[in-house]
């Protein structure tokens, strides 16, 4: 299982937010590139980038930082606000490795379709943004009438391979991944992500047990509850 750190970013600073609500923000690092360049040097092979701003805008809002990430070899997957195909080839001109779309991807299912067939299954992640069954849209500020399960099927028919699901009601609160929920998840033979609450080694080892392809980390890191070097010893 891949351990997958994550740098949220607003105003091109590392913050975390509190069950998305933009109101709970805090700011932990001013630079990003430092904080990605500390988890590459602890071992992870994939960074996890959000845009906020791009989320909230509906389009790529902190493209500097990204610059600056992949001028440092950063290997890194960016979500937030991605909803056009110019956005597409620009962030993987840069040298981004994979872009997330969770909005755009529940809004018009078609150009999901169509960036899979374009750039590859290998580049396109689903980003499930889900609370209590339901797909969250908009920066999670909106929900949709989209079921998780019916999105996931979606995507696969599509032809689509990763998916992040991020149980909204447990990002940031450092109470646990939604196991049971995962595990719903997991015979859709798709590579399920799981985000959203991992906030112990005990966490990780839950999500490698029930067959997760990979586990993000962020305020736990943050607030030096995880290793990241040790989650990743435990996640192989």
């Amino acid at each position: 299982m891949e351990i997958i750190p994550a740098i949220d970013l607003i105003d091109g600073k590392c913050v975390r937010l509190i069950q998305g609500d933009y109101a709970q923000k805090t700011i932990y690092n001013d630079n990003a590139v430092e904080v990605a360049l500390g988890f590459v040097k602890s071992g992870a092979m994939l960074v996890h980038v959000v845009d906020l701003d791009g989320a909230k805008a509906g389009h790529i809002v902190n493209i500097d930082v990204i610059k600056k990430l992949c001028e440092n070899n950063i290997p890194i997957e960016i979500g937030g606000g991605i909803r056009s195909f110019d956005d597409i080839d620009l962030l993987l001109g840069l040298g981004v490795r994979r872009v997330i779309l969770g909005s755009i991807a529940v809004k018009d299912q078609n150009f999901l379709k169509e960036a899979i067939k374009k750039y590859g299954k290998d580049k396109i992640v689903l980003g499930l943004d889900c609370k209590n069954g339901y797909v969250s849209v908009h920066g999670w500020l909106e929900n949709s009438k989209m079921k998780d399960l019916d999105m996931l099927n979606i995507f696969k028919d599509f032809g689509g391979l990763n998916v992040i699901y991020t149980d909204i009601s447990k990002d940031g609160m450092m109470e646990g991944t939604n196991i049971e929920e995962l595990k719903k998840l997991i015979p859709s033979k798709l590579n399920i992500i799981a985000s959203g609450g991992v906030s112990s080694i005990s966490d990780v080892i839950n999500c490698k047990k029930i067959g997760c392809a990979g586990a993000i980390i962020g305020k736990a890191y943050y607030i030096g509850k995880i290793d990241i070097s040790e989650a990743i010893e435990n996640a192989n």
